[in-house]
C-alpha cells in the first residue's frame, strides 16, 4: 500500500448516517426495506447502545469500509467478555487494497483491549473468499455457527 492509500480508522458518529447506509447497499444489495426515518433512529440506537462501536475506514475523509464490533459481557471464562463482529464491508471500487483487513485488525485490537477472550464472526457457507480474507486475518473454523432466521429474511447469496 503507497503513502495516498492510507485509511483513518474511526467510531461512527450520526453524521456518518448517509455514509454508512450506502456502504450497506454494497453488503447487501437488496436488502429489506425501511423507511429513512427508522433507519436514522436505529443507526442512533446502536451507536448509543453499550459495548458497539461501528468503525468506519476513510479514506481521507470518505468512510469506504465499515463493521460493527459488539463486546458482549460473559459469566464464562472468568467473566471475560467475547466479540462479535458483523457487518463487514468495503465499498466495491476500493476491494483488493487491504483497507478491509485494517479494518478488522483494528477492531479486533479493540477487542483484545476490551479484555475479551475471543472475537467471532459469520461468513456465508459458499463464500470461499470472504473465508481466505478472514483466515489471513487470523480466524479459524473451529465451530459450527448456527442460524436461525424470521420468515422474510433469506440468507445473503454469495459473491
Amino acid at each position: 500500500m503507497n503513502p495516498d492509500d492510507t485509511l483513518t480508522i474511526r467510531p461512527a458518529v450520526a453524521e456518518d448516517f448517509a455514509d454508512v447506509a450506502t456502504l450497506y447497499c454494497h453488503l447487501i444489495p437488496n436488502d429489506v426495506p425501511a423507511a429513512e426515518p427508522l433507519q436514522r433512529q436505529v443507526f442512533k440506537d446502536i451507536l448509543d447502545h453499550p459495548g458497539m462501536t461501528v468503525l468506519l475506514g476513510c479514506r481521507y475523509t470518505k468512510p469506504i469500509a465499515t463493521c460493527t464490533l459488539v463486546v458482549i459481557p460473559n459469566l464464562t471464562r472468568g467473566c471475560a467478555p467475547y466479540a462479535l463482529i458483523e457487518n463487514v464491508v468495503t465499498d466495491n471500487g476500493h476491494r483488493g487494497i487491504g483497507y478491509g483487513g485494517e479494518l478488522l485488525s483494528a477492531a479486533i485490537d479493540l477487542a483484545w483491549q476490551a479484555k475479551c477472550y475471543k472475537v467471532m464472526l459469520m461468513s456465508g457457507q459458499a463464500n470461499r473468499k470472504a473465508h481466505r480474507f478472514y483466515e489471513r486475518l487470523g480466524f479459524a473454523t473451529t465451530k459450527t455457527g448456527l442460524e436461525l432466521r424470521a420468515p422474510g429474511y433469506l440468507p445473503r447469496t454469495p459473491d
